[in-house]
């Protein structure tokens, strides 16, 4: 019963913020994990086929810290940023996320938390967008990387495209990384419509979409 009411805590907490439209605490991020970076790199795979199973909170809590969570002082996070700008948004459509709601939400790296912006289950809408990759929305829980270019731009100009191309890529690898450690699979996704995953996310007009990544227990072993 005690493992069960642990358990239903930090639930009803979540479902009580996605109600009132606040932010939602992220379970705090594990910083010395028992798998070794170099197994991760021979492990890793583009995974295309899930299990028809849920992934837990503090997974997705894991998986959004490695992309872009905070690591030093008030700013500094998992991924290099060119002139520590940090032009990146990271968004959740989660589907089968234990304890989670259904739903579009953006991570807020500065409190570790998420903002609902939409409260039904956007996964099919987005493997639409991403040209009917139906693993897409097989998925239980879909990452998508956005792209701020006017806030490199400010100090880097012309170059700015290319540093932010930089950093998403450090980031979706954190992230790919960050999944073979949990036992998880991921595959990054650049074939979609733009103004559709704009759309279906909700971003904001100066936020360009650049990496989709699914997220969910691998259905066979990947070569």
């Amino acid at each position: 019963m005690k493992e069960r009411s642990a358990w239903l805590v930090p639930v009803l907490v979540v479902a009580a913020a996605c109600a009132q439209g606040q932010e939602i605490r992220l379970p705090p991020p594990v910083q010395d994990g028992k798998v070794s970076l170099e197994k991760c790199l021979v492990a890793r795979r583009s995974v295309r086929s899930f299990r028809d199973e849920a992934v837990k909170l503090a997974e997705v809590s894991q998986l959004l810290w490695a992309a872009q969570g905070i690591t030093g002082g008030q700013r500094l996070r998992t991924a290099p940023s060119a002139g520590a700008l940090y032009p990146l948004e990271l968004y959740l459509l989660a589907g089968k996320v234990e304890g989670l709601p259904p739903g579009v939400y953006k991570y807020r790296p500065e409190g570790h938390g998420l903002v609902r912006l939409a409260h039904e289950d956007r996964r099919a809408a987005l493997a639409e967008a991403a040209l009917g990759q139906q693993f897409v929305a097989q998925a239980p829980a879909v990452f998508v990387i956005a792209g701020v270019y006017e806030r490199t731009a400010k100090r880097y100009g012309d170059r700015a495209p290319r540093y932010v191309h930089i950093e998403v890529g450090h980031a979706g690898q954190n992230l790919c990384l960050q999944a073979v450690a949990l036992g998880l699979g991921s595959v990054p996704v650049g074939a979609f419509r733009d103004p559709e995953v704009k759309r279906v996310t909700g971003m904001a007009e100066d936020e360009a979409p650049l990496y989709i990544l699914p997220v969910g227990r691998p259905q066979r072993e990947q070569r």
